[in-house]
């Protein structure tokens, strides 16, 4: 399925996204990861380095969601897939990891697996403001205030 530019730019924005996965035991399991690239039109990948739970549950189940949010217009986008698990010394893993490295430096020679989403899905998320007619200028602007106070 083919990304939309959208879900692309809040991708390339924000980077973290949300990962969603399922145990073998059938429970939930949410974790971030905050070295995700666009690979190409119709496919994420993140790059793995200390997430043994999540390679856990995507080696039973390569079902998952990920979900990216712009913390300050409040919209994002919900992408699911079936993920592919590219193993470091593989071509394949040597033909990804130069955007890794170009993105996050020293910080991808700690990266051992590259987790490959071919997009199954995309919807869009917004929050319940937009519903009342809120603009984006006008999110933007109460999250830089609040962001502001937290952080001064």
């Amino acid at each position: 399925m083919k990304l939309p530019m959208s879900a692309v730019r809040c991708i390339q924005r924000w980077r973290l996204g949300f990962v969603a996965t399922v145990t073998p035991d059938g429970r939930p399991n949410l974790s971030p990861k905050g070295t995700f690239i666009v690979v190409d039109g119709e496919t994420i990948a993140f790059g793995e380095i200390r997430s043994p739970r999540t390679l856990a549950n995507l080696t039973s189940n390569p079902e998952l969601e990920v979900n990216f949010v712009d913390q300050f217009t409040r919209k994002g986008v919900r992408i699911r897939g079936r993920a592919a698990l590219v193993r470091r010394g593989t071509a394949e893993f040597d033909s990804l990891f130069p955007e890794f490295e170009a993105q996050w430096g020293g910080l991808a020679g700690r990266v051992n697996v590259i987790v490959k989403i071919p997009v199954d899905e995309v919807r869009p998320l917004t929050t319940p403001p937009y519903d009342d007619g809120a603009s984006e200028r006008e999110m933007i602007a109460l999250y830089k205030g609040k962001f502001a106070e937290m952080y001064p």
